[in-house]
C-alpha cells in the first residue's frame, strides 16, 4: 500500500475543516474557535409553565400536555434556540431550558397565540379617565362618556388603518402607527400581545383560581346589579360612583366579567384587561373586549380564526419597506374571510356604531392575538387572499408572530410559575468538571498504552490527539452551521468514545501479535493483521453508531446531546482508523525500531516466535 496517499487525504480533510472554522467565524481567535456551550456549561434560563385546569377543575390530559409540549418545542426551535430542553414535569408543568439566549428567547413561547378576526362594534376610552372624580359636581353628564382624544378616540380625527383590495384579487390588513402612542404602543405587536411580555410585567396574584361568585362578592351587590343593567357606557356621576368597586379588580377578576360589563363599566380599564390570564377571550362564539393603544373595544363574535390561516410568513413590503406578516388562507378560511370583509364593508345590520366605523362608515376588523388587539383596520373593500398584518414589526417580532401562527394554537393556557437563572459561574464549574473527567480518561488510556505497547502506544496517542483536534473543529463547525450545543451529556459521550477508540487499538494490536505467533515477520504481519481486524473494528463501530442513532431519534434534550456526541466521535474514530492508524503502522513496520523487541512493544511475542523457530 501507499500510506502517503491516505495521510495526504486526512491532511486535506483537516485543512478544509480548519479553514471552514476559521474563515467562517468573526472576531478574534477566541470567537472563531469557540463552540456553542449548553445551559449547564455557560448558564442560561429555565422557565416553568403551569397548565391551567379546565372548567371541571381537572388537570389537562397527558395527550393534550404532550401536544402542547411539541408545539412549544417547535416554537423554540423556530427561534433558532439550539438544543433547548422542553420537557413535561408532573401532570401540569412544562419546563423550558435554554443557554445564554436570555429571557426574551422563551418568554412568550407558552402564550396561547390564538388569532381571531373580530368586527369592532364600539369603542370607548380605556384609561379610566371617565371614571375619575369630576372637578365640578354640576358637570353635565354629556361630558362623562369617554373623552375624545384628538388622535385615538375618533377614527375621523386622524387617518385610521385601512384594508383595501390589491389588484382586484387580494387584500391587505394594514395597521398605521398611532400618532400619540402610549408606552405600551412602543412595544412590538408580539411583545404587547402577551401579558407576560409587556412592560411593566404584571404580578401574578397568590390565588388565581378566583370564581365569578367571589368577584360579585368583592364588588358588592349594588355595583354588580348596576353593571349588569347597563346598556351603554356609564356616564352619570351617580352611576360611576356606584360602580367604583370594579376598579379594585385585578386581571383575573376582570377576566370573569361578562363582555358588556367589561366594556360599559369605565372603572374596568385597559390596564386591568391587559393583565388578564392568557386565553381569556378565546371563545369565538362570544363577544369580547380588548384594548389597543388605550382604547377599549367591544368586539363581535369571531367568524375567522387563526386556524383558517394556511400559512403565515414574515415579509417586507416593496413600496414601504415595512415588515409585515403575510397570511395565506385555506380554502374554507378564504370564503370566511371574504364574507367577513363584505359584511364589514357594508356594515350589515348597522352593528358597528359611530364610535367604531371609519370616515366612510365601514366597519373595522380587529386582529386579536390572545387578549390584545394588534391591528384594527377599516375595511375599504371586499378582500380575498394574500392579506397581511402590518404594524410596528421588526425582524424578530414578525418572525415570532408567523412562527406562532404556523405552529398552531395551544389547546390550553399556561401561567409562568417559576423562572430561574443558572449563572455562568456554576456553568464554568460544570465545564471544568467535565474537562477534568475527559483529561483523566485520556491520561489513563495514554499510561496504559505506553506501559503495555511502548512504541505502538505512540500510534495510540497520536491517533487520540488527531481525533480530539478533528472533533473540536467539528464541534465548532456544527455549532455554527446547525446549532449543535455541547453540554455535560455531550462531554460524557466523548469520554465514552475514548473506550470505543481504545477497543479498536486493542483489536488491531492483539491481532498483530497473533500473526507474529503464527510465524510471520512483523512487517508482513501488519497488513494481514489489518485485513483480519478491519471487519471486527467496523462491526464494533457500526454497533456504536446504530445505538447512538436510535438513542438520538427516540430521546430529546441532554440524552440526544449524548447520543449525537457519541455518534460524531465514533465516525471520526473510523476516519482516523482508516486514514491514519493503518498507514502509520505500515510506515512503522519499515523501521528498525519496530523490529526491536525492547522498543516495539512486541518483545515477548517476538521472543516466542524466535524460540519457535
Amino acid at each position: 500500500m501507499r500510506p502517503g496517499r491516505q495521510l495526504a487525504l486526512l491532511g486535506a480533510i483537516f485543512v478544509i475543516l480548519a479553514s471552514a472554522v476559521w474563515f467562517g467565524g468573526k472576531g478574534g481567535w477566541e470567537n472563531r474557535l469557540a463552540p456553542n456551550l449548553g445551559l449547564d456549561l455557560v448558564g442560561g434560563s429555565r422557565v416553568t409553565l403551569q397548565a391551567q385546569t379546565g372548567a371541571d377543575g381537572q388537570p389537562p390530559s397527558a395527550q393534550d400536555l404532550e401536544q402542547a409540549r411539541r408545539i412549544i418545542a417547535d416554537r423554540v426551535d423556530a427561534r433558532g434556540v439550539s438544543e433547548a430542553q422542553v420537557v413535561i414535569e408532573g401532570t401540569q408543568n412544562i419546563v423550558i431550558s435554554v443557554a445564554k439566549k436570555g429571557d426574551d428567547a422563551i418568554a412568550d413561547v407558552g402564550q396561547a397565540s390564538q388569532l381571531f378576526f373580530r368586527k369592532v362594534l364600539s369603542q370607548t376610552d380605556g384609561s379610566g379617565l371617565a371614571a375619575a372624580p369630576q372637578p365640578q359636581p354640576s358637570a353635565s353628564p354629556s361630558t362623562a362618556p369617554s373623552p375624545k382624544p384628538s388622535t385615538a378616540a375618533s377614527p375621523a380625527a386622524t387617518p385610521k388603518p385601512s384594508a383595501s383590495s390589491s389588484g382586484g384579487t387580494g387584500g391587505g390588513v394594514a395597521m398605521a402607527p398611532t400618532p400619540t402612542p402610549t408606552p405600551a404602543a412602543s412595544k412590538s405587536p408580539v411583545a404587547s400581545a402577551s401579558p407576560a411580555a409587556a412592560a411593566p410585567k404584571p404580578s401574578t396574584p397568590a390565588n388565581p383560581k378566583i370564581t365569578l361568585e367571589q368577584v360579585q362578592a368583592k364588588v358588592g351587590k349594588p355595583a354588580w346589579d348596576a353593571a349588569t343593567k347597563l346598556t351603554a357606557v356609564a356616564a352619570d356621576p351617580a352611576q360611576i360612583e356606584v360602580l367604583k368597586p370594579f376598579s379594585e379588580l385585578d386581571g383575573f377578576g376582570a377576566a370573569l366579567l361578562p363582555a358588556k360589563v367589561q366594556f360599559y363599566v369605565p372603572q374596568v380599564t385597559c390596564e386591568q384587561l391587559d393583565k388578564r390570564p392568557p386565553g381569556s377571550i378565546n371563545k369565538a362564539d362570544q363577544e369580547a373586549v380588548a384594548c389597543e393603544n388605550g382604547m377599549k373595544y367591544l368586539l363581535d363574535v369571531s367568524k375567522v380564526a387563526g386556524t383558517d390561516v394556511d400559512k403565515a410568513s414574515p415579509q417586507i413590503e416593496q413600496n414601504t419597506n415595512r415588515r409585515v406578516v403575510s397570511l395565506d388562507f385555506s380554502s374554507d378560511g378564504l370564503d370566511k374571510w371574504t364574507a367577513l370583509t363584505k359584511e364589514s364593508f357594508n356594515n350589515e345590520g348597522q352593528k358597528c356604531d359611530q364610535t367604531a366605523v371609519g370616515p366612510q362608515s365601514h366597519c373595522r376588523v380587529a386582529v386579536v392575538l390572545d387578549n390584545t388587539v394588534i391591528s384594527s383596520p377599516e375595511i375599504q373593500g371586499v378582500l380575498g387572499d394574500d392579506s397581511v398584518i402590518s404594524g410596528d414589526f421588526d425582524a424578530k417580532s414578525a418572525a415570532d408572530l408567523a412562527n406562532n401562527l404556523n405552529y398552531g394554537s395551544l389547546s390550553m393556557t399556561f401561567m409562568q410559575q417559576e423562572q430561574t437563572t443558572i449563572t455562568p459561574t456554576l456553568g464554568g464549574e460544570h465545564l471544568q468538571a467535565g474537562l477534568l473527567a475527559a483529561g483523566i480518561g485520556m491520561l489513563l488510556v495514554v499510561i496504559y498504552s505506553f506501559f503495555y505497547y511502548r512504541l505502538l502506544g505512540t500510534v495510540i496517542v497520536l491517533s487520540l490527539i488527531l481525533s480530539a483536534a478533528l472533533t473540536f473543529l467539528a464541534l465548532v463547525f456544527l455549532g455554527r452551521e446547525m446549532g449543535f450545543t455541547l453540554t455535560l451529556a455531550g462531554i460524557a459521550g466523548f469520554i465514552v468514545s475514548l473506550g470505543v477508540a481504545a477497543d479498536s487499538f486493542v483489536i488491531y494490536f492483539e491481532r498483530l501479535k497473533d500473526e507474529i505467533r503464527e510465524g510471520r515477520s512483523p512487517r508482513s504481519a501488519v497488513p494481514r493483521a489489518w485485513v483480519r481486524a478491519r471487519k471486527t473494528i467496523l462491526t464494533a463501530n457500526a454497533i456504536s453508531l446504530m445505538a447512538a442513532l436510535v438513542l438520538y431519534i427516540v430521546s430529546s434534550g441532554a440524552v440526544a446531546g449524548f447520543a449525537f456526541a457519541l455518534g460524531l466521535a465514533t465516525l471520526i474514530d473510523l476516519i482516523v482508523v482508516f486514514l491514519f492508524r493503518h498507514p502509520i503502522m505500515t510506515m512503522f513496520a519499515r523501521t528498525d525500531a519496530f523490529l526491536s523487541p525492547r522498543v516495539s512493544g512486541l518483545g515477548r511475542v517476538l521472543h516466542e516466535a524466535k524460540e519457535a523457530k
